[in-house]
């Protein structure tokens, strides 16, 4: 596997302090799933009565462990409930071994952990089509529980990167009713990021009380507007999983409340940018907002084709201004566009307006805009009210390096 030697340059200054969130403990292993020298194994034990609600991949190709988890994400149990993950293997296109080793983890994790298999949610990722040699994970799965600790979520963090130069993490303190609820959580991803979510994990955990149903509305609206927004190579994995998990220990009832609504969305959205940061090879943060759309969904999809384009990855990566492949990609998108009454701006810079390049154009402002490590490109359709913003990154020659030889 291709070896990352340098941190993003786009990524934050260190990893937050996340709060402890009471009813959740971790522990990391290092089992040598495939990696040699670093944890790779994460477990994530939850206090009976969790709630539990997930979004997973559409792809038709997707993982044994994305399967296994789908079937299990509903409802409260009154006993204990397990996350377990590995990287460097992603149990994916391996047929009927792949569901033998979700077999043999989940029961060698339920044993371990004194929880029903049905509640026992693992993930996989790395390498597609090798099968998982999940004695490794099960060998070290014995001793996880001994090593259970409120603040390990960090090293959690560290333990589920595969091509990632740095561990993600977000939190959140929210107050509900006078009271004090808190959210953390974790993700990896860096290549193979594209909506219907995005290779990337995420974990999220509150000590909030939520009603399943409600939880599971929220996770399923938020990810629209947050990890099915950003796109790295256009390339949808066959592994994406979130799973976010309400222990309720803080006994503070959140279901209706609008400020921890808002506080899981923003978790949600700062993990999604973290990914986005880390793209492999990136060197430019890139947010797209698209406006005067016919209706959201044209929006978005004009905003994706933009975001997906290689030649106008390229040229922000060669800090070009080059606002014609900004118009070919509206052109190519199939979402409804009229090239009379288009405008164009980079950051502050209006380059095209109504259809022309804008009297007001200066090329030398909107190239030291692109100069920059955060790079915003505005279009207005002007057919109506529909808009989306959705975010990427600039292609370099970090991202053949990395996936020319991922398997090596």
């Amino acid at each position: 596997m291709a070896k990352v030697t340098s941190v993003s340059p786009l990524a934050p200054a260190k990893f937050p302090d996340l709060p402890v969130i009471d009813g959740v403990l971790f522990a990391t292993a290092a089992a040598g799933v495939k990696y040699q020298g670093r944890t790779d194994v994460m477990l994530a034990q939850l206090i009976p009565g969790t709630a539990i609600a997930g979004t997973f991949t559409k792809s038709t190709t997707r993982a044994a462990p994305v399967l296994d988890c789908q079937s299990k994400i509903g409802g409260i149990s009154d006993q204990g409930a397990a996350i377990l993950v590995n990287s460097g293997n992603a149990n994916a296109f391996t047929g009927r071994n792949g569901v033998v080793s979700v077999e043999a983890i989940t029961s060698a994790a339920a044993t371990a952990c004194n929880v029903p298999k049905s509640r026992v949610f693992t993930s996989s990722t790395g390498v597609i089509g090798e099968p998982l040699p999940h004695e490794r994970v099960t060998a070290v799965l014995g001793d996880l529980p001994s090593k259970l600790d409120a603040q390990g979520i960090e090293a959690a963090a560290n333990a589920i990167m595969t091509t990632d130069t740095f561990p993600k993490g977000s939190a959140a303190y929210v107050n509900v009713d006078g009271k004090s609820v808190r959210i953390a959580g974790i993700a990896k991803g860096s290549g193979m990021i594209a909506p219907d979510m995005a290779t990337m994990l995420v974990y999220i955990f509150t000590d909030a009380l939520v009603e399943q149903s409600e939880l599971q509305s929220m996770v399923s609206q938020y990810t629209e507007t947050t990890f099915n927004c950003i796109t790295v190579d256009s390339d949808t994995s066959t592994s994406d999983s979130l799973i976010v998990a309400a222990t309720g220990a803080s006994g503070i009832d959140a279901t209706n409340s609008h400020a921890f609504k808002t506080a899981l969305h923003d978790v949600m959205l700062n993990l999604a940018q973290q990914v986005v940061q880390d793209g492999e090879g990136a060197t430019k943060f890139i947010e797209i907002v698209v406006s005067g759309a016919a209706n959201d969904a044209d929006a978005k999809t004009h905003a994706m084709a933009i975001a997906n384009s290689p030649l106008i990855k390229t040229a922000i990566a060669g800090q070009d201004p080059n606002w014609g492949r900004v118009v070919m990609a509206i052109g190519k998108s199939g979402a409804a566009a009229d090239r009379d009454l288009l405008s164009i701006r980079f950051g502050d810079c209006i380059v095209a307006k109504d259809g022309w390049r804008s009297p007001d154009y200066s090329e030398d402002a909107a190239a030291a805009h692109m100069r920059g490590q955060n790079i915003i490109i505005g279009v207005d359709l002007g057919l109506g009210t529909g808009s989306a913003t959705v975010w990427t990154c600039d292609l370099t020659h970090g991202y053949i390096e990395i996936n020319a030889d991922y398997r090596s």
